[in-house]
């Protein structure tokens, strides 16, 4: 996500009314939260139809970041990996899927030369690996929609946290040569209300423990804050604020989606350790 404001930034803006960009913020961010949670209840297939939606929009940011390019023959090859990787995850073949992103990551590697060529095939993993993640969780019913969820939760919550504690807190800068206005205190707000959302969840699920759902919000609200730092770190690369201008107050969706998709794959990992047969239930119930 963007970076949290300074407390300079905040204070210009002066005291009592919330700033104009943060207000843009706000609306934007509901909205987008309304359609996901939406999206995802409404079933696998619309689920399937949101990831995938986001997952070209992210391919055509990142040929835009690292190779300056939108619609070349890279951006092509990506977009029609991902596609066919959410099909065959959606109807229950993610390892196909993600056979398919490898295949893809592969063929990009002769197709672009110079500065962008090793990002434009981590860009493939970046996007397609999350993807399938996702869509191989939501459709394991009947915990799917709350797996799902619980990521949301987790990464909202970081997000929101994290943003607030650095602007109302400040402090000491948490990298500044990375991210100028990230802070130690937005960090450590995140991790805790990452904490503190992913064990208010297991009260909603019968049989799920606080405790073991506090230990993965804290995990994951951390993959989530370095997916944040990395997102960010790349951007920096390239000279860049945002990976576009697609989401008032946000940036792009790269931006917006920074850490659920690290998130994403930590939650897969696990899963498939735990019970790669029920994913959904080994991330709500774990070992």
């Amino acid at each position: 996500m963007p970076d949290n404001l300074t407390a300079s930034h905040a204070d210009a803006h002066g005291g009592g009314k919330l700033p104009t960009d943060l207000k843009v913020r706000i609306i934007a961010g509901s909205i987008m939260a309304a359609v996901a949670l939406a999206l995802t209840y409404a079933g696998s297939t619309w689920f399937a139809l949101l990831v995938l939606v986001v997952a070209l929009v992210i391919s055509w940011e990142w040929g835009r970041v690292v190779r300056g390019a939108s619609f070349d023959l890279a951006f092509l090859v990506h977009a029609a990996a991902v596609t066919v990787a959410i099909i065959l995850a959606a109807q229950g073949y993610a390892a196909l899927g993600l056979a398919v992103i490898a295949a893809a990551a592969i063929v990009l590697v002769p197709l672009v030369f110079g500065r962008g060529a090793r990002l434009s095939v981590l860009g493939m993993l970046y996007v397609g690996v999350p993807a399938v993640a996702l869509l191989w969780l939501r459709g394991d019913e009947p915990y799917g929609f709350l797996a799902v969820l619980l990521i949301f939760a987790i990464v909202w919550a970081s997000d929101s946290a994290a943003y607030a504690a650095g602007r109302l807190i400040g402090g000491p800068k948490l990298w500044s040569q990375i991210s100028p206005n990230k802070t130690w205190s937005g960090l450590l707000g995140g991790l805790a209300a990452s904490t503190i959302a992913a064990a208010l969840f297991s009260f909603f699920i019968v049989g799920a423990s606080p405790l073991g759902l506090a230990l993965t919000g804290l995990v994951l609200g951390l993959v989530g804050q370095v997916g944040d730092l990395a997102e960010s770190a790349l951007k920096r690369i390239f000279g860049l604020k945002d990976a576009s201008a697609l989401i008032p107050g946000h940036g792009g969706f790269m931006d917006r989606m920074d850490s659920i998709l690290p998130v994403a794959v930590a939650a897969g990992m696990f899963a498939l350790a735990v019970d790669p047969h029920a994913p959904a239930r080994a991330l709500l119930f774990g070992i």
